[in-house]
């Protein structure tokens, strides 16, 4: 009976350790960033704030795991003196970090953000930086950006505009006219001032290129439209000149531009690049495996660079590119369907 009641006894010990380590560990996980990836977002400290409403605000934006655990670092860590004001938070912070921050005067910001928006991005992409950094929402940006009464009334301001952006199919109607640059917003802003300053934007970009915009045979849309599909497809000056020369000689002879990067934006929602190859046959207007000539519209906002190599095209006879995506990312042209086909089994089914 006595070994049964010490045999019990250390059961229950091992029972106690074993939660209080799991207790640890859990304690440890959930004061763990919310994301690897890092993205910043404005976090706002009103006047007469607590460490729990704090607490509870940050679990509710989604910058921590566990409200009760920041509660639990900031008093371990001597961090309750919690200050008012704007804060730049990174969603790659731990609790501590985090705390450390919102409890230095010297962090608070004005009420002014600066947002960097990468060549390439999507509308949306735009609507949620925006939204993690001012007063505006995702939502409302979106709306706006494809109200075709609103659009409309841009088009006297914005010569770049033009009646050919309100294509049915469109996606968003501002798609490709976002201009993507470092900008300085004020936090407390509106949709309608955030869409001047980057059209604005945009608008200097085009006067700048006027005279080769002017020179083209093709109209403005169109020269937005294909030079977002260049900017996806080639990430060096030099590619860009040369993929833009491709679809303009596809162009040519009617044939199909069969880009995969639109068959991404005619997804718009995928986890990886090999979903937008494996569709080929999705039904869209979007898909230019499946209809000839450009898309309805750009299929992302593409920078300068883009736009002027697709306004002044290197001179070739190819009809073929393909990027040796398991390598260098080195770009091959080909002339022939044969000499492609070459390629990819050189450099793409030999991986």
């Amino acid at each position: 009976m006595k070994k049964l009641f010490t045999k019990l006894i250390a059961f229950v010990l091992l029972i106690g350790i074993l939660g209080s380590a799991g207790l640890i560990v859990g304690y440890q996980q959930l004061q763990k960033p919310v994301s690897d990836t890092s993205e910043t977002y404005v976090f706002t400290v009103s006047s007469g704030s607590t460490v729990k409403s704090v607490a509870s605000q940050l679990k509710g934006e989604g910058l921590v795991r566990s409200s009760f655990v920041v509660e639990v670092v900031a008093r371990l860590q001597s961090l309750q003196d919690i200050k008012a004001g704007n804060f730049i938070i990174d969603s790659s912070w731990d609790v501590k970090e985090i705390l450390t921050v919102i409890n230095d005067a010297t962090k608070t910001i004005s009420n002014e953000v600066s947002i960097t928006f990468i060549e390439g991005s999507w509308a949306k992409d735009f609507a949620l930086k925006l939204s993690n950094m001012t007063s505006v929402s995702e939502e409302e940006l979106l709306t706006l950006w494809n109200n075709e009464d609103y659009v409309r009334s841009l088009i006297e301001s914005y010569e770049f505009l033009t009646e050919e952006i309100f294509h049915p199919a469109a996606k968003v109607l501002l798609e490709g006219y976002l201009f993507p640059e470092t900008y300085n917003f004020f936090v407390d802003t509106t949709p309608e001032a955030v869409t001047k300053r980057l059209l604005d934007q945009t608008n200097r970009i085009y006067q700048r290129n006027k005279q080769l915009f002017d020179q083209s045979d093709r109209s403005i849309h169109e020269i937005f439209t294909l030079a977002s599909i260049v900017q996806f497809e080639a990430s060096k000056v030099e590619d860009m000149k040369l993929v833009a020369s491709v679809f303009y000689n596809r162009l040519a002879i009617n044939m199909p531009l069969q880009s995969s990067v639109t068959i991404c934006y005619a997804l718009y929602e995928y986890d990886d690049w090999r979903a937008c190859e494996s569709n080929p046959n999705i039904e869209s207007l979007y898909n230019t495996y499946k209809y000839q000539g450009l898309t309805p519209g750009p299929i992302l906002n593409p920078g300068e660079q883009a736009l002027i190599a697709t306004l002044q095209p290197a001179t070739s006879d190819y009809l073929f590119f393909m990027a040796d995506v398991y390598g260098d990312g080195t770009v091959y042209y080909a002339r022939t369907y044969a000499e492609h086909q070459a390629n990819v089994d050189k450099y793409l089914r030999g991986r």
